[in-house]
């Protein structure tokens, strides 16, 4: 036994692959370590943090980036592990001589908008303690429409236009773009500000994904584009075939069956853009409008009626909340989990990913949206929300009128639909299975 235990602390993390826009390295480093949420929720960007001070340890993220951990036992005392990546954990402790104490199962994931702090006092293992610093005011806006669409629309544009400072400004910067209302909003409001800013919209580009020559969202993304005079900012990724189911879970760490469809065709997309642009480093995504804007359809999932949608605070961003019996400590909830099939894709080709719907500032005006008022608990009206919002907000921001089109996933816009069914199951079994064994 030993009277004082040797904590250990490991950060694989990168610094670098934080997008911070408002403040340093330092003052975020140190905002984290003060855990108090009014300081940490200052922190504007994608991030994922560790700060130690002794035997507490305390972490934050926002969903753009996301942040594991595995606490290992020693004789001396705890090692705390730390990377993006499950196997980043498993890597460190099979090198180290721990590999026998690693499971899939055993590692935790930081969840998004909350501090985690840790106490590294042996054993037992302390549970985490976990500290909101997200917390919007519900209901805030006016049930006005063209209100909602400028300050929602207003407030991506600012979050854009500082991330812009962040880059070269030659940089060439690539949209994931399948002509949706999200992947649609972000390129307008990226092309509008290059002008503003008096640089180059030359520097964008469209990326669309077409396996084997099919898919919808090709004639969408021309349509979108050419309405708008935009058509030579279009490039077409033509992929033989989409990435394999196993070569995906390996990315993507996860088995959830929409996470991994979607990320196989994040995956080939990034894979088509970086066969033809070796050099290229910058892509931003629409990732996080739908959940923002509540747009799932609510029949697909038995577990949801219209009432906890719209009751509990940020479902679809952060699931049922991480105290509740359903939170999953391996891989947190909602999109702090499914974040993954758009930020490991890109990561895992060498890309930097920027997801500005999925940024704390534009999430907390999505949830001051008034939605019970304004739909009357109808889905109908709910679903057909987001097309008002985005649309009037982005022609009272840009002065562009976007084209809309029926909602459709990724997975579904770039190949043939029956190939697409040949290729991925339905069922959740198939997807597990794999996860498993590539941990086995």
């Amino acid at each position: 036994m030993h009277s004082s235990y040797i904590e250990r602390v490991v950060n694989l993390m990168d610094p670098a692959g934080d997008v911070l826009l408002n403040m340093s390295r330092e003052q975020a480093l140190e905002a984290v370590g003060s855990g108090d949420a009014g300081r940490v929720r200052a922190i504007d960007g994608q991030f994922a943090i560790l700060h130690q001070h002794g035997k507490t340890v305390r972490m934050a993220r926002s969903i753009g980036r996301p942040m594991r951990y595995f606490l290992a036992k020693q004789t001396a005392g705890p090692c705390l592990v730390v990377a993006e990546r499950i196997s980043e954990l498993a890597d460190w402790l099979k090198a180290n001589g721990m590999g026998d104490q690693f499971h899939p199962s055993y590692t935790r994931m930081v969840p998004a908008h909350h501090v985690t702090e840790l106490s590294l006092l042996g054993c037992p293992d302390p549970n985490p303690i976990y500290t909101r610093f997200l917390a919007p005011e519900r209901n805030s806006l006016p049930a006005d429409l063209d209100e909602i669409g400028r300050t929602y629309i207003g407030a991506l544009q600012t979050e854009l236009d500082r991330w812009l400072e962040t880059i070269d400004r030659q940089a060439p910067i690539g949209v994931l773009f399948s002509g949706g209302i999200d992947s649609g909003s972000v390129f307008l409001a990226l092309y509008d500000l290059l002008l503003k800013r008096g640089e180059s919209p030359a520097r964008l580009k469209a990326f669309t994904l077409s396996v084997a020559g099919q898919g919808d969202d090709v004639a969408q993304s021309r349509e979108f584009l050419d309405r708008l005079g935009l058509g030579l900012f279009l490039e077409v990724i033509e992929a033989p075939a989409v990435a394999e189911l196993a070569d995906t879970v390996r990315v993507i760490e996860d088995y959830k069956p929409l996470d991994v469809q979607s990320g196989a065709m994040a995956l080939t997309l990034c894979r088509g853009i970086r066969e033809r642009h070796p050099d290229w480093t910058w892509l931003v995504d629409g990732d996080g409008g739908d959940e923002n804007l509540k747009d799932y359809p609510i029949e697909d999932n038995p577990e949801l009626t219209i009432r906890s949608v719209l009751n509990n605070l940020m479902l679809y961003q952060e699931g049922w909340g991480v105290h509740a019996v359903k939170h999953s400590l391996t891989f947190s909830g909602g999109q702090s989990r499914g974040h993954v099939r758009s930020f490991a894709p890109a990561k895992s080709l060498g890309f930097r990913g920027f997801s500005p719907y999925a940024l704390p500032s534009v999430i907390a005006v999505a949830e001051s949206i008034p939605f019970i008022e304004l739909t009357g608990w109808d889905h109908q009206k709910l679903y057909a929300l987001k097309g008002e919002v985005v649309g009037r907000g982005v022609r009272a921001v840009t002065g562009l009128e976007m084209p809309l089109f029926e909602k459709r996933r990724f997975q579904h816009g770039s190949m043939d639909r029956g190939s697409f069914a040949a290729r991925f199951p339905d069922a959740e079994g198939a997807y597990r299975a794999e996860f498993l064994r590539q941990f086995a």
